[in-house]
């Protein structure tokens, strides 16, 4: 993996990674000449026990621009700059002009409940200058590009003492409130261990403390023997609906073994690893001859310094879709009691999957 650092005229940084050496001379646009001057600020919610950030200055982020504007294209006219040069790189990441996290932090304001500075990062990854790919259409050998692109990432943000934990995710689909459609992700570097991570990784802990194995790699073991729900199982990584899905089409991407996050994936496992993730985004994409929209997170381990035995890094995507033309959306009994209730089997839409062929170069 070859890398170039660069920093935008608007003070933000980024980064190009390739799989050949990058050319020197290399200059990092920006549609922005100002400097970031909005600052996000968390209050805490005293009934959950958790915080929530607030970032006014994200009113004001590009929203669906026109279709001659691509600004995730390589820039070409100076004078309609964009966030990416040209050149030959495969992915691209830079800091968010908009974050929710990290910017231009500034004190909190005085409030009824305690408050305190959105310390972290929000970075944008664009996967690849084809505005017209996606991430199940790139080569393996890029999807593993980006995979230790993720890992990169996670070490240079968990390494700074603010940051607890680093979430890389993808929102694809206009159906998951998507407006820029070029391939690209997140990754969100959190001053803390947010709520849903948290919890699983107190869930994963308790179970290490008793059976002296991860959580995860004992629940990847039934699904492979009990197999009904599998999508692709080699040698190193594999995929299936959970039997525990909480929306129809949700499936699950792990190694087999216990991983605590990419920064610590070997070649093999990693290949395998892509490999997975490409079948199951190929399989939604064919499941209705039409691209399927999802919600990707990669989930791993908090980056305290500490050793994490029970965690197991993992992705768990969820697609809007219950039927080819109906959405599920969230009801009473989910947004307000957490308590998800199904209208289809896991075994059903897995089945569904499973019947989808798909073949990989």
């Amino acid at each position: 993996m070859h890398t170039v650092e660069l920093t935008k005229p608007d003070g933000r940084r980024m980064t190009l990674y390739a799989r050949q050496p990058l050319p020197a001379g290399l200059q990092a646009p920006s549609p922005f000449p100002d400097p970031l001057a909005g600052a996000a600020h968390l209050r805490w919610h005293p009934l959950r026990g958790e915080w929530v950030t607030y970032a006014a200055h994200r009113q004001g982020r590009t929203f669906l621009p026109p279709p001659e504007y691509n600004p995730l294209a390589p820039m070409t006219d100076p004078a309609n700059p964009t966030e990416v040069p040209v050149g030959p790189w495969d992915v691209a990441v830079f800091e968010n002009r908009f974050p929710s996290l990290g910017g231009a932090v500034a004190a909190p304001p005085e409030l009824i409940v305690p408050t305190a500075p959105a310390e972290g990062r929000c970075e944008v990854v664009v996967f690849t200058q084809d505005r017209e790919a996606s991430l199940g259409a790139l080569p393996l050998d890029h999807i593993e590009l980006l995979m230790r692109v993720w890992g990169d990432r996670i070490r240079r943000l968990g390494a700074e003492d603010a940051i607890q934990y680093v979430l890389p995710f993808e929102n694809r689909g206009a159906e998951v409130g998507v407006t820029l459609h070029h391939p690209h992700g997140q990754i969100y570097a959190y001053p803390v261990v947010p709520p849903v991570p948290a919890r699983m990784q107190q869930v994963a802990v308790e179970h290490y403390a008793k059976e002296k194995r991860g959580l995860l790699e004992t629940h990847i073991e039934k699904e492979v023997r009990d197999g009904q729900r599998m999508l692709y199982e080699g040698p190193h990584a594999v995929a299936f609906v959970p039997v525990c899905a909480r929306y129809p089409y949700e499936v699950w991407v792990a190694p087999i073994r216990a991983v605590e996050s990419f920064a610590q994936l070997t070649d093999e496992v990693r290949a395998d690893l892509a490999r997975a993730l490409k079948t199951v985004l190929l399989k939604f994409d064919a499941l209705w001859q039409r691209p399927f929209p999802y919600l990707m997170a990669w989930y791993q381990a908090p980056t305290d310094g500490q050793p994490h035995p029970e965690s197991h890094l993992h992705a768990q995507l969820w697609p809007p879709y219950r039927t080819r033309d109906r959405l599920k959306y969230l009801a009473g009994t989910e947004l307000a009691a957490g308590f998800f209730a199904m209208d289809a089997l896991p075994e059903e839409k897995a089945r569904e999957l499973q019947q989808v062929e798909v073949r990989i170069q």
